[in-house]
């Protein structure tokens, strides 16, 4: 499939000085895929979850070509991010269990989690600086894997269902949004403890959690279009309300210039934001629904996945 590309596009520039022009793509996925998450792959094909399917998709942007990989009977992918080892790593709320995908040898091997977490509707994860797997599931767990050794263990949120998205500091640190336990929370990576930092004011829902460079974590708000920073060392929040937005604020990710982008379900776009400028930028879609869950990056690069067009999309700048 060839991709549709849409160059030197000016994003809606909600500023007070003009966007600078950006080169939007889109490129169409298998149909009935329902593409949740995406991740960029070392080898310039770019993977993501196909939830409905069961599978791990694979797109080369150079030609538009797109194949699955199935993860086997029952599965339902939702996260996916790269290793260190260069293969992918998928949260996989069907098979209850961590699956790796090695790109190389095509092998697909699952790390199920223990018998006591037997649906724990597995969300998002993150590496730790020793390779350590961390992950989130939203029926009250979190947990590790560590792939050396192949042990599994998981945990009980300290505030029961809700978590979601989860991320690591460039000084180690391990945290995750709860999305309906209404709070962040700091792993302790060798005790596996969590401990429950509040928002800056109840029922914000913070959904997707991501560090900037300097240590500094910025969290989506779903129940209020907001995206808030939070100082883990001084532990000092401070919030902007997306434009136009009173909930939907979904995806979060902090790119290598430290600027935020965010998915907002209300207005159908992707935004920017400059926290040097306390800007935002509004990247539409062009089809209604796109319904953007998570985004991730390389430098020059955002992609997401549009879940509700089978679609995924790039912006270069």
């Amino acid at each position: 499939m060839i991709p549709f590309v849409m160059a030197a596009v000016a994003a809606i520039a909600l500023t007070a000085r003009p966007a600078p022009a950006a080169e939007v793509s889109y490129f169409d996925v298998t149909k009935g895929a329902h593409p949740h998450d995406v991740a960029p792959a070392p080898d310039g094909t770019v993977w993501y979850t196909a939830q409905h399917q069961g599978a791990l998709g694979i797109l080369d942007p150079r030609t538009g070509k797109v194949t699955q990989v199935s993860l086997g009977a029952d599965s339902a992918p939702h996260g996916v991010i790269l290793g260190p080892d260069r293969a992918a790593w998928i949260t996989d709320g069907g098979l209850n269990a961590i699956v790796r995908y090695d790109a190389t040898t095509k092998a697909v091997k699952a790390f199920p989690l223990p018998a006591a977490f037997p649906n724990a509707n597995l969300n998002t994860a993150t590496f730790d600086r020793k390779g350590v797997l961390w992950f989130t599931g939203q029926n009250g767990v979190y947990g590790r894997v560590d792939p050396a050794t192949g042990k599994v263990d998981a945990w009980k949120a300290p505030k029961g269902v809700g978590p979601y998205g989860i991320t690591t500091t460039p000084n180690g640190e391990i945290w995750y949004a709860s999305l309906a336990g209404d709070h962040i929370a700091k792993i302790d990576t060798v005790s596996g403890d969590a401990l429950v930092v509040a928002p800056p004011r109840p029922g914000v829902g913070p959904r997707r959690i991501w560090s900037d460079s300097r240590n500094i974590l910025w969290v989506s708000f779903w129940n209020t279009g907001e995206v808030g920073r939070y100082d883990p060392l001084n532990k000092v929040w401070r919030v902007w309300k997306l434009p136009d937005a009173d909930n939907g604020a979904y995806a979060v990710f902090v790119d290598d210039k430290d600027k935020v982008w965010l998915s907002d379900w209300n207005v159908n776009a992707i935004v920017r934001f400059d926290p040097a400028t306390e800007k935002f930028e509004r990247f539409p879609s062009n089809r209604k629904r796109s319904d953007v869950r998570q985004m991730l990056g390389r430098p020059g690069e955002l992609w997401a996945a549009e879940s509700g067009t089978d679609r995924l999309v790039l912006i270069k700048d």
